[in-house]
């Protein structure tokens, strides 16, 4: 279903034609917004398959940390990155701030950048003061941590029943105003930058590529599940079109860029 690289958010479109492009643009996106440079350090909080901690060391010459709580997710990244300076680690965001005991007596690291693509909208509103306090204990002084969220035009605390009980559990969409008293304090907004139309066009990638390869996977599963994926895809591309759903790519800094953040398109 997904891209080359196993990439599950929203692709960027801007000068895209497909779908790999589309997200290998986003990965680019997101190196650019924060000035990797070679021999910077960073950690990916949520980083599923490894595309981005991947793309990162690839294309820019990074050391790269990506922690996920799925034992698959770990074992498939490793083997795809190997060669890459990058390390999956299987842990909770809430002990990132408890370094593993061959690094113990380093003390707190710090990292040059932060980022978080598409996990946020499992972390649950009470919960979105920690999420940044620990994200400000990991950053350096002069990092820039951006967040690449789902959005939404109101704030709740839960997600759509159907979408919690049969696709993310425990999930929910953060507001403007949820995640701005959640940084209170903590971050400066650097930028903003709202491309939620652009996860329609992903979704029906997505979609697309289902249908052309269920064939190959349906021995596996039932017509339940085959009608359920669909209604899925289907009914979150079409939340996006409507624009009720929208998706962020937010750039923050601790003490504000003193000359300025310039913002990247």
């Amino acid at each position: 279903m997904l891209d080359r690289r196993l990439t599950y958010t929203c692709g960027y479109w801007k000068n895209a034609e497909n779908l790999d492009a589309a997200q290998e643009a986003k990965l680019d996106l997101v190196c650019r917004k924060i000035g990797l440079k070679p021999g910077q350090s960073m950690l990916d909080i949520g980083s599923g398959w490894g595309s981005f901690i991947g793309y990162a060391a690839e294309k820019y010459g990074v050391n790269a940390i990506g922690i996920t709580v799925s034992k698959e997710q770990k074992a498939l990244a490793d083997k795809l990155y190997g060669n890459f300076s990058v390390e999956t680690r299987l842990q909770d965001y809430r002990d990132i701030n408890d370094p593993p005991s061959h690094e113990a007596s380093e003390g707190q690291r710090k990292f040059d950048h932060v980022v978080s693509l598409g996990m946020f909208e499992h972390v649950g509103c009470k919960n979105y003061r920690m999420f940044m306090k620990i994200v400000h204990n990991a950053l350096q002084d002069e990092g820039l941590f951006l967040l690449h969220t789902i959005g939404g035009n109101r704030s709740v605390r839960g997600n759509n029943q159907w979408i919690g009980k049969y696709i993310f559990p425990n999930s929910m969409i953060p507001s403007v105003k949820q995640i701005g008293k959640s940084i209170e304090g903590l971050f400066v907004v650097e930028d903003w930058h709202n491309f939620g139309a652009d996860y329609d066009k992903t979704i029906m990638s997505w979609h697309k590529n289902f249908e052309d390869n269920w064939d190959k996977i349906k021995s596996n599963y039932d017509d339940r599940f085959y009608r359920m994926w669909r209604y899925y895809l289907l009914s979150c591309a079409g939340s996006f079109r409507a624009r009720k759903n929208q998706l962020w790519q937010i750039v923050l800094s601790k003490k504000g860029v003193p000359s300025g953040y310039k913002s990247i398109r």
